[in-house]
């Protein structure tokens, strides 16, 4: 297995572009499941969440012309010939289950493996099952699959209860080929979500609401193919922003719309950094002093994501002062903490608040990914630790960011991917 190695103390300084968004993405990949036309992706992340995605897709048929050196894909479910996603497929990532509206509704029936991904908290998904159900599916689950079937899904006026993105994802899309209105109510507001409904819109379908808390869906009989592009990766965004503030440097992402990140960059300014906009880039510029800390709870877009709770805290454990993170998305989100520590950092662990008292200085040591975010969390601290920090496990960082090292390189880092002994 590779790290990274990583010689700290250097200020990042430069300009980014930020890829196509891993968790915009995924769902979109499985949009070709509705139709029998082909659907042409731009700007997919070649990421080992997305190669997973593609094997899911062909084992149950899907026609797929893939080039992720150059970022793009094509897809066709006109021939598909499985309805089943088994377990050793859907066990590595959890965005499979996604597979189960799509089917479902184009076919009537499906069975999908109950799925894995990051070990950061249970995340059930019963809102899925009840919002099929509302529906008008059968909803089983038996030896860990779980069995949907309908004649035809139906228009249904659902409460997701607790605004899940995955769950706005699925039933968003199994509601485009039912028969008559649905209205999900208390949905996600992730950029995510509206890109998914852009490119389902495109595909025929009727959808007003993406990107408010309330989606009406007039369901359709057919959709057809076309094309998509992903939008840029907020959460990679954000964490090439927060390195750069973190390690007293100067840096810009560009491919990127600010309001993805409107939360983050309020928190960046109450930190002490200077942030200037354009309508495709952010740059956040450090003073040379130390941030300040800060006061973090982490929500549902539009608040402070939990996919940048990590990488925040470690900024904070350098901040001038005590600052207080409470994580109220995933219950068991703190893994780094422990790993953080062995770089110095003082961290307290109160139920699901973190309380980090920031130090002037943090030491190299080797540590070891929990996560996908986590694993951004120890780069960015090994980048402002003094001495050298190796990262291991580095398959977390692979499943979200693409050739950070590269990424960082071209910032003025030192760090270098390496074979571990």
């Amino acid at each position: 297995m590779d790290q990274l190695r990583i010689e700290g103390g250097l200020p990042l300084k430069g300009s980014v572009q930020v890829g196509g968004a891993k968790n915009a993405a995924l769902p979109l990949l499985f949009t070709s499941l509705l139709t029998e036309g082909w659907m042409e992706f731009k700007r997919v992340p070649k990421l080992a969440d997305v190669e997973f995605s593609l094997s899911v897709l062909g084992h149950l048929g899907v026609e797929i012309q893939s080039d992720l050196t150059r970022h793009e894909v094509k897809l066709c479910a006109k021939n598909m010939n499985h309805l089943v996603a088994p377990y050793d497929l859907v066990r590595k990532m959890r965005a499979s289950v996604l597979v189960l509206g799509p089917i479902l509704a184009r076919y009537g029936k499906a069975k999908v493996s109950l799925p894995g991904g990051c070990a950061i908290g249970a995340r059930p998904i019963d809102i899925h099952l009840k919002g099929l159900e509302a529906m008008g599916a059968s909803i089983q689950l038996e030896e860990g699959y779980v069995i949907a079937e309908c004649s035809r899904l139906q228009g249904a006026d659902f409460d997701l209860g607790f605004p899940s993105v995955g769950a706005t994802e699925n039933l968003m899309m199994a509601a485009t080929l039912g028969k008559g209105e649905t209205r999900l109510r208390n949905c996600a507001r992730e950029p995510e979500i509206v890109n998914l409904a852009e490119a389902l819109v495109r595909m025929g379908a009727l959808i007003e609401g993406a990107g408010t808390d309330e989606i009406l869906i007039q369901g359709q009989e057919s959709l057809r193919g076309t094309d998509i592009e992903v939008i840029g990766d907020r959460i990679q965004a954000g964490t090439y922003l927060v390195a750069g503030y973190a390690t007293g440097g100067d840096v810009e992402v560009t491919g990127i719309h600010p309001s993805a990140l409107g939360a983050v960059l309020n928190l960046f300014e109450e930190a002490g950094a200077s942030i200037s906009k354009t309508e495709n880039s952010i740059r956040v510029r450090s003073s040379g002093e130390r941030s300040k800390a800060t006061q973090v709870v982490t929500s549902p877009f539009p608040g402070f994501p939990t996919d940048m709770q990590a990488q925040w805290m470690a900024l904070m454990s350098l901040a001038d002062g005590e600052s207080r993170i409470v994580e109220t998305i995933f219950e068991n989100r703190f893994m780094h903490v422990s790993e953080l520590r062995r770089l110095g950092a003082t961290i307290q662990i109160q139920g699901n608040t973190a309380v980090v008292k920031g130090l002037t200085a943090l030491k190299g040591a080797p540590v070891m990914a929990t996560d996908l975010r986590a694993s951004a969390s120890l780069i960015i601290a090994g980048l402002c630790a003094e001495g050298i920090t190796h990262v291991r496990r580095l398959y977390h960082l692979d499943r979200g960011y693409e050739s950070i090292e590269k990424q960082l390189q071209t910032l003025g880092a030192n760090v270098e991917r390496i074979e571990q002994d």
